[in-house]
């Protein structure tokens, strides 16, 4: 079995001037053997389909960067002069330093977006249930939702329009605010037996998002060129580029940030929009939509109490192009508008299933946002298959088209508006009062009034009577005051107005601190510090100490040390995005991005593949500092390179060899240790510290036992078998032994006599005289 050819494996650097020889084990068995036993099975396509993120990265060697330093800023043109280093301010996400992606924030905007619940009856499920979609329809809905075709156009508080070409929505059932409990659309109340109980699509559990990534890992390191040719040729190496970040930590925050859990604190995940969509093969189609309404509004398919539920409805026909009379359903469709109003759309599909074989058919995209426990299940559920063919259905082109003008217009017409005038009420009607003189008044009156409180009262201790705070329950009640306005906050930044986000998140967090509600201002102080940052403009070092520092501070505190308020999941998401979104601001936030990131391994909110990975970024926040002048003063690259060196260690003891010298590499290049080509040799520039050097040799020979030994090569197993390994050593070989290699110089020698011999073959005869005529000559 030959190893792919798409996955080239980086071979080992060794120093030069090493005088001690490398011992290679000898190969007990092929490398192809070896894969027997892994977890993965690499001759399994659709398996390998879902490792596609982190394998097309993290196997090409050139691309698969991780805590790589960026680039030396560069002396700016006549056109665009050079940033001052030693400046106080922030710069902005647009102006980045040298070498950074804006990938984080990128993934940051696409992942609070607004959410969008489904109802389907009966016939539309078992008619998408039919095209090979076991979700029903919002399995079908989900993927064409994580990017609306075309640009999409949102107005902000003050009426300026931006284009956006990476906007968004999320498909979520009502089963989602209830992850422990099951919901039988059909008939009955929500019951909570484990056997029915499906896979969870809300997130927010970092030990399946540990899992996951170790996953993508050990698909990595075992998927890849077989090291030993490149051992052999380690002189002939191409040189690695560097990237911002490893694939791996962008897939650890993608997980991260997908499937936001329904919670009562913020109102990302709580719906904007309903789908409420019928078939047209239902006899009474109005009929039963009023009656799935009066279901999902005050019935057994309702939202939690703390949600919001009268929210936009967008009702749906879905037309069977095959087996469906189109005349029949335009009079349908025309009812609906009727009964309903304009947010209604005839969404036309073909019934039958598509094979990939047909002309027209379409592979259906796989979502980009699930959470870490669906992609452990689906993972699982490809392992132990018999089929290893790609179980991903298609659809024809025709359902495709329509799909995807269906969700773009759902957004752009009904969604986007509908999300606008709501702020703009929202603003006008109680934010504006807040901002008074007299919403000032009322938040003093919440915080010095002790009027109407007991003691001894059995009812809440902690809050005033004034206050709409449940604190037995944990929330406010969605037409509290609070909740509206914490709906304002969210929705700005979901449309992108970080101004006025940021200044209805200051607000909440007073509001939330008098009210000890704790959960809720550990909310509203990481959105606002996260608003500060997704801002365009400058932030000065003062505002990024006193005010941004401040906000994280309290959100860690506040989500991992408060009484009834624990949240590890949030505090881990709240020190992410800030270290991430600081060290996008340059090198004088460097510090404090490493700073951040240092507090998440300090208070163990992540396991061991997290802990590597943030070890990575760590070195990467400290690289963007490189210092100024000829000296680079105030040069950050020997902490980055020693961040690094402890990254590679990390993945060295959790069996991660790629990985870990890739780190090593990085940390070779940040403290300048690199073979170059001389022509008397090769020639290793050596640290300056003998014992680091001493630890960097012994760990690259234990990651290069790491790598052969799974490769299938094994040290100890020869050893125990009395087999001594050959030493590879540098020796000079004669190419040529014979006597020519010694012979005399004839420069200034007299010239021998030469001696003419016969020139004619006939010559050459023996001695024996021929007669000519006897050979038919004369």
């Amino acid at each position: 079995m030959t190893p792919p050819q798409d996955a080239t494996a980086q071979p080992p650097k060794y120093p030069a001037d090493v005088g001690a020889s490398m011992m290679l084990p000898k190969q007990r068995a092929s490398p192809a053997a070896s894969l027997a036993s892994l977890p993965f099975r690499r001759s399994n396509p659709s398996l390998s389909k879902l490792f596609e993120s982190t394998t097309s990265a993290s196997t090409s060697r050139p691309g698969s960067g991780t805590a790589t330093p960026t680039a030396a800023a560069l002396p700016g043109s006549v056109f665009s002069p050079a940033p001052r280093a030693g400046g106080t301010g922030t710069g902005t996400p647009s102006s980045l330093p040298p070498g950074v992606s804006d990938e984080h924030r990128t993934l940051i905007q696409r992942a609070f977006v607004p959410h969008i619940a489904v109802l389907a009856d009966a016939q539309t499920e078992e008619l998408v249930r039919g095209k090979g979609i076991e979700g029903g329809l919002l399995q079908l809905l989900r993927p064409f939702g994580e990017a609306v075709p075309g640009k999409v156009t949102v107005r902000d508080s003050i009426g300026a329009s931006k284009s956006w070409d990476d906007f968004g929505v999320r498909f979520l059932a009502v089963d989602d605010a209830y992850p422990d409990l099951r919901v039988d659309t059909t008939a009955g109340p929500r019951t909570s037996t484990s056997s029915t109980r499906r896979t969870r699509r809300a997130g927010g559990d970092v030990a399946h998002i540990e899992e996951l990534v170790d996953r993508h890992l050990q698909h990595s390191e075992f998927n890849h060129q077989d090291p030993v040719s490149d051992y052999l040729t380690q002189g002939n190496v191409a040189p690695q580029t560097e990237t911002s970040s490893s694939p791996f930590h962008t897939l650890y925050l993608r997980r991260l940030l997908s499937g936001l859990p329904v919670v009562p604190h913020e109102t990302f995940s709580h719906p904007v929009a309903g789908i409420i969509a019928i078939s047209s093969r239902n006899p009474h189609p109005i009929e039963e939509l009023r009656k799935l309404y009066n279901r999902q509004h005050d019935g057994d398919l309702r939202f939690p109490q703390w949600v919001e539920n009268d929210f936009l409805r967008y009702y749906v026909l879905i037309h069977d192009e095959e087996t469906g009379d189109i005349a029949k359903s335009n009079q349908t469709f025309d009812s609906m508008k009727r009964h309903f109003g304009l947010h209604c759309h005839l969404l036309r599909l073909k019934s039958h299933p598509t094979i990939p074989s047909d002309d027209d058919s379409v592979r259906v995209p796989t979502c980009d946002w699930m959470s870490a426990s669906e992609e452990l299940a689906e993972i699982q559920k490809r392992e132990t298959a018999d089929d290893i063919t790609d179980p991903t259905p298609y659809l024809p082109d025709s359902d495709v088209s329509s799909l995807r003008t269906f969700i773009r217009e759902l957004v752009t017409q009904s969604i986007i508006p509908n999300m606008e005038r709501s702020v703009a009420t929202w603003n006008e009607q109680i934010l504006s009062r807040r901002r008074g003189l007299s919403g000032r008044f009322m938040s003093l009156s919440k915080r010095w009034t002790p009027f109407g409180t007991s003691r001894n009262s059995s009812s809440s201790s902690t809050a005033s009577s004034n206050s709409n705070y449940d604190s037995l329950q944990g929330f406010y009640r969605p037409d509290a005051p609070e909740a509206i306005m914490r709906r304002l906050a969210d929705y700005c930044f979901m449309l992108r107005d970080w101004k006025l986000a940021l200044s209805t998140y200051d607000i909440l967090r007073t509001d939330f601190q008098n009210d000890k509600a704790w959960r809720h201002y550990a909310g509203a102080a990481e959105m606002a510090a996260l608003s500060a940052l997704m801002a365009p403009t400058p932030l000065s070092s003062k505002s990024r100490s006193e005010n941004i520092d401040a906000w994280i501070e309290a959100a860690s505190y506040s989500y991992t040390d408060r009484q009834r308020s624990a949240a590890p999941y949030y505090a881990l998401r709240t020190l992410v995005l800030s270290f991430e979104l600081l060290r996008l601001r340059g090198a004088s936030a460097a510090d404090d991005a490493a700073r951040w990131a240092t507090r998440i391994l300090e208070t163990g909110l992540v396991g061991a593949v997290g802990h590597a990975l943030i070890t990575e970024r760590i070195s990467a926040c400290y690289s963007i500092r490189s210092g100024i002048g000829a000296y680079k003063l105030g040069g950050r690259k020997r902490k980055a390179a020693f961040w690094a060196v402890l990254a590679a260690e990390h993945w060295w003891r959790l069996e991660k060899s790629l990985q870990a010298e890739k780190c090593l590499d990085s940390a070779l290049r940040l403290y300048n240790v690199h073979v170059e080509s001389q022509p008397g040799g090769k020639i290793n520039a050596r640290l300056s510290f003998e014992n680091m050097q001493v630890f960097v040799d012994e760990l690259r020979q234990q990651i290069l036992s790491l790598r052969l030994s799974h490769q299938g090569y094994d040290a100890e197993r020869d050893d125990e078998d009395g087999l001594q390994s050959p030493e590879v050593e540098e020796a000079t070989e004669t190419l040529d032994t014979s006597p020519r290699l010694h012979r005399k110089s004839l420069i200034g020698a007299a010239v021998p006599s030469i001696e003419t011999g016969p020139l004619s073959p006939a010559l050459e005869r023996s001695d024996d005289k021929t007669d000519p005529r006897g050979e038919g000559f004369e």
